[in-house]
């Protein structure tokens, strides 16, 4: 008997053998050739790696940590179930936006941090600046001194990236410092107000043309990206409110363009009470029901015409607490209603 013969002879008889007794042998759960697929359900859970001190801890910690969310109301009773609410409303094809607010001026940019890093790192590079200092889990990056065209002195720039209001959201600060005086510490605020808008607005323009070719920071990614700063939850007492992770000058001014973009009318307002006096448009006929149809499904928007108050309470100097309330004499908000435009308010401050 050749070789050929013997080895086909042997493949006939292991498929026998595995068709009528023993397949569960060679692929079963104790087989030879078994699946593991299934192991990590029984993997034991094991205590947290502790490190010793002055070590590097950065190795073991979450790559890509969960974010808690804070969006986790329920409802009494029977309802239907809503729609996913939008992740930001308002002007959502834009990739970047310059906002002013006071002499403070920033770059709201709709890309997690961890994409924004690498674009502003690039940009730094490719405008000819020598990076001097970089911290991508501070989300800071400094540049070296230069000599800017028609300008008396060099300057340099710090660039700083944090977690914006909304998920998925970033801002981009610019400090600029002129070489005089004190020149170990950078200025709470830049030196030069227009050098510090001109910087800020070529890093934007760059970041909006480069969109298509954005890389990902898996450092400042970890560090920077969170749930946002801003989340929707209940109080002790039953009532809903949105908790905003701003100073109250900043929240006050997002918060009167977030009403418009929510198709609020603000009748009156109070700045030194933290009151808008508003009126619920709801969308357009001609912008037709759009991302409004999850709070009222089928129907027609019930809420459309009837006069609330937004109030605005400052918890700390960084946060905000925000309410809607039915106007004085009116029919009191239910639950869903309650919930439902706040969470039409939530989706739309930035």
């Amino acid at each position: 008997m050749t070789n050929i013969e013997k080895s086909a002879r042997g493949l006939v008889l292991l498929t026998i053998f595995c068709g009528v007794s023993a397949c569960g042998y060679i692929f079963g759960d104790d087989g030879v050739f078994r699946d593991p697929a299934e192991d990590y359900k029984k993997a034991p859970e094991t205590s947290v790696i502790t490190v010793p001190e002055g070590k590097n801890s950065n190795f073991s910690q979450e790559i890509y940590a969960i974010p808690y969310v804070e969006d986790s109301l329920i409802l009494e009773g029977e309802f239907e179930v809503p729609r996913p609410t939008p992740l930001v409303a308002g002007e959502s094809d834009e990739i970047v936006r310059i906002q002013k607010l006071g002499d403070q001026t920033w770059a709201l940019v709709a890309m997690a941090p961890g994409e924004v890093w690498p674009q502003v790192r690039s940009f730094v590079t490719a405008s000819g600046l020598q990076i001097a200092r970089v911290d991508a889990r501070s989300g800071i990056m400094e540049s070296g001194w230069v000599q800017l065209q028609d300008q008396p002195m060099a300057a340099r720039f710090r660039f700083r990236i944090e977690q914006g209001v909304q998920r998925g959201s970033s801002e981009l600060h610019v400090l600029q410092m002129s070489q005089v005086g004190d020149v170990e510490n950078w200025p709470a605020k830049s030196d030069n107000l227009e050098l510090e808008s001109e910087m800020l607005r070529g890093v934007a323009q760059y970041i909006a043309n480069s969109t298509d070719a954005a890389s990902v920071s898996m450092v400042a990614d970890q560090a920077l990206s969170a749930s946002g700063k801003i989340s929707l939850q209940e109080a002790p007492e039953g009532y809903t409110f949105v908790r905003v992770g701003l100073p109250f000058s900043r929240a006050w001014a997002s918060l009167a363009r977030a009403l418009q973009r929510a198709t609020f009318e603000i009748t009156d307002r109070d700045r030194s009470t933290g009151l808008y006096y508003v009126k619920f448009i709801g969308p357009s006929d001609e912008d037709g029901a759009g991302w409004f149809d999850w709070l009222f499904g089928e129907e027609e928007h019930p809420l459309a015409g009837r006069d609330f108050r937004v109030t605005m309470t400052e918890e700390n100097e960084r946060q905000v607490i925000i309410r809607i309330k039915s106007q004085e004499g009116s029919e009191p908000l239910t639950k869903r209603e309650e919930q439902g435009l706040l969470t039409v308010i939530k989706g739309s401050i930035n």
